[in-house]
């Protein structure tokens, strides 16, 4: 089952291709607007794809809505365009990085914590230093005093494995993994999921890939997907999560290509 998942992957990856959809004017950027829509949809805010476009483009608010839910937007905005810059170089993932993408994504809702182990700026990507919880059970992560151990173990892992992997499938696999083992750690007090998200595009800009979108009305199966990963301590819940994710991004984008261009065709006669 998870080989036929792949084979239809590569096939719809390959049409994709064929017909050319990534070179249209202006597709990469709609492309990553929809991303950080969805991305931090994740994360509560309300912002459609339509109002976040306004928001970009023409610098518009959407009316009703907050406006941490902007910031948020514009945020990430800027952090997806940090690590696009930084994937044309290959800039290696370490700490130090994965602490600047962070910092980019919460530079207008970040603040000072003041707290037992000392005190920290969470808009400066600097790593917690006092314990989290997350969900409705109030799930724990590891303690502050193993952040630093562990990400540091994570980004050496990442970058050995880099240079090692060599196919399509292995090149996905190795961002999905990056993006649940960074979550697992949850080196900072917010924005854990969505820098999680940017490096796992961040790697996949590094091979030249299609960038895996994690649908906003998928949110309960993502977060199900990293849970049962975290709890069976082994990543394939995850991996088949994310590998359907993929699939569905590009069967998508196949679909409105082909749906646009018999309109163009209908308007010709």
């Amino acid at each position: 089952m998870e080989q036929a998942v792949w084979q239809e992957i590569e096939r719809l990856y390959q049409k994709f291709q064929q017909l050319g959809i990534s070179e249209a004017v202006d597709y990469e950027k709609y492309y990553l607007y929809s991303l950080i829509t969805h991305s931090t949809a994740i994360e509560g805010s309300t912002l459609t794809e339509a109002e976040a476009q306004m928001l970009f483009d023409e610098g518009l608010t959407a009316k009703g809505k907050p406006l941490v839910y902007h910031l948020m937007n514009e945020d990430l905005k800027k952090a997806y365009e940090l690590a696009k810059e930084e994937a044309k170089c290959k800039e290696p993932i370490n700490s130090a990085f994965l602490q600047k993408l962070n910092a980019a994504l919460m530079r207008t809702t970040g603040s000072i914590y003041n707290v037992m182990g000392g005190s920290f700026d969470s808009s400066k990507g600097e790593f917690r230093l006092c314990g989290v919880t997350a969900g409705i059970d109030g799930r724990s992560y590891m303690s502050y005093q193993k952040v630093l151990a562990k990400v540091e173990e994570l980004c050496a892992l990442l970058q050995e494995k880099q240079k090692a992997v060599e196919t399509f499938r292995e090149q996905y696999e190795l961002s999905f993994n990056a993006h649940f083992n960074l979550v697992a750690i949850h080196p900072w007090v917010d924005g854990n999921g969505r820098t999680a998200r940017l490096l796992m595009n961040y790697i996949q800009f590094c091979y030249n890939l299609f960038p895996t979108k994690i649908f906003k009305e998928d949110r309960e199966e993502y977060i199900s997907a990293l849970r049962l990963s975290q709890e069976e301590e082994v990543n394939q819940p995850f991996l088949d999560f994310m590998a359907g994710q993929l699939k569905k991004s590009l069967s998508l984008e196949i679909e409105r290509f082909n749906a646009s261009q018999k309109k163009i065709f209908s308007f010709m006669f």
